[in-house]
């Protein structure tokens, strides 16, 4: 028993170094930390969290915020991305023929959106729910039912059968056996693609494009007129004026950052928004088409008559377009975008017509738009048209309001006059010995 308490104490002793050793290592680590970087500073924070924190467990890419974290009373469709609200807005009313004062309160031109003083607006919450769940539980959640599907264009839907019905079309009586040709063969997507860059004017004279200056008149639906300009550099630099009896509205983008400008001030462009318009004003956007697309498929159809070539392209964000070819020019005569929400597909469309050679280049001269909500249409008649013109590239920096341009015209003792141009805290000056050789308003 002696001999075997010994051994016990011997070992009992050798742990108490060992564990003594541990500590003291412990602390001479510990302590060079601490003179590396102060416990209580940012540094030595982020460097003890990130011994413990796995990519797994690191913060997530910032998420865009949600309609309900957005906007006041809202009831439901609360947990959607914010940029869905808009198009969502536009589906129901274009879809009941309304504009937003059908359920939203206006006072003296004031909008309250919150105020639930309309009962159209309680009901418009049910109808929302309605539809949400007639497509979660009878679609599996795609969006085959919408408010159109009922409504179209009004505010409430038919639930009788109209009288007279309409006779039925009668069946067309079967040709005479050998009287009717074989129809032509159906030319692949790949086909129509290269007849439309041969139409326009061929690769080579397309990658020659560099720049594009274009004006135009327009026209919306209300009757309103206005002047349009764009200014692009290839591949995705473009300014955009608009001109109309309420003022000038200016959009630009100098290919990383976007700024818009209109009588409330300056203002970056909204993401979504920004995307929109990068897709819209993308140089090559309805002239080199084919590689826009990740999987195309083609059928026949008609518009206005003329047989046209429908190819269904998927984009590389998932969205659908569907492009629309004359059969006999191989002209683009129509672009259709397709916008999912949760309540609906919401479809814009672009007509393309008088088509004109510039710069061995053909390009339409009538643009027709038509989307839902909005101006609802708006017809671009453009006047002139012309590539490869120079562009400064100032022309693509952020805009700067009217009142903080400041023009002065100097002379000095010499006889030298000096016109300068004071853009925010830009200066451009001239110089020169004849009055007046520049005006500050040429300069600015």
């Amino acid at each position: 028993m002696t001999t075997t308490r010994r051994v016990l104490t011997l070992i009992c002793v050798s742990l108490s170094l060992l564990l003594l050793v541990i500590v003291r290592f412990e602390l001479k680590t510990s302590a060079a930390v601490s003179a590396g970087d102060d416990a209580s500073s940012p540094k030595a924070e982020r460097s003890a969290r990130s011994r413990w924190q796995t990519p797994a467990t690191q913060q997530p890419a910032t998420k865009e915020k949600t309609i309900g974290e957005t906007h006041k009373n809202i009831r439901v469709l609360t947990d959607l991305p914010e940029s869905q609200l808009i198009p969502m807005m536009n589906l129901m009313a274009g879809s009941l023929g309304v504009r937003c004062n059908f359920c939203h309160v206006n006072k003296n031109g004031q909008w309250d959106y919150p105020n639930d003083e309309k009962p159209e607006k309680g009901t418009a919450r049910e109808m929302i729910t309605m539809t949400l769940n007639i497509n979660k539980t009878a679609f599996k959640g795609a969006s085959e039912v919408s408010c159109f599907t009922c409504h179209r264009n009004t505010t409430h839907p038919a639930s009788m059968i109209a009288l007279p019905i309409p006779m039925p079309t009668p069946r067309p009586s079967a040709p005479a056996a050998g009287a009717t040709a074989a129809p032509p063969a159906q030319p692949t997507s790949e086909d129509v693609f290269a007849k439309f860059t041969a139409a326009i004017g061929g690769q080579a004279a397309i990658d020659k494009l560099k720049t594009r200056v274009m004006k135009a008149t327009y026209t919306l639906a209300n009757g309103a007129t206005g002047n349009y300009e764009v200014t692009q550099v290839a591949p995705d630099k473009f300014y955009v004026l608009r001109t109309s009896q309420q003022g000038n509205a200016e959009q630009t983008f100098n290919g990383t950052e976007g700024w818009q400008m209109d009588g409330r001030g300056v203002a970056e462009i909204p993401a979504d928004q920004l995307a929109n318009l990068k897709a819209e004003y993308q140089f090559f956007h309805d002239l080199k088409l084919r590689e826009q697309y990740t999987r195309v498929n083609i059928r026949r159809d008609k518009i206005n008559g003329r047989d046209v070539f429908a190819i269904t392209g998927t984009l590389p964000d998932k969205r659908r377009e569907r492009l629309f070819f004359d059969a006999e020019t191989g002209l683009l005569v129509r672009r259709m975008g397709y916008t999912e929400t949760p309540l609906g597909i919401l479809p814009d469309q672009t007509d393309y017509e008088d088509y004109r050679e510039v710069n061995g280049v053909k390009v339409p001269f009538t643009v027709k738009i038509y989307v839902v909500g909005g101006f609802f249409t708006a017809t671009r008649t453009f006047t002139d048209i012309k590539f490869n013109v120079p562009v400064e590239d100032s022309r693509f920096a952020k805009p700067v309001l009217q009142h903080q341009r400041r023009r002065q015209l100097s002379r000095s003792s010499f006889g030298i006059y000096t016109v300068e141009c004071l853009v925010g805290r830009k200066s451009r000056r001239k110089r020169g010995r004849k009055q007046p050789f520049l005006t500050p308003r040429q300069l600015c």
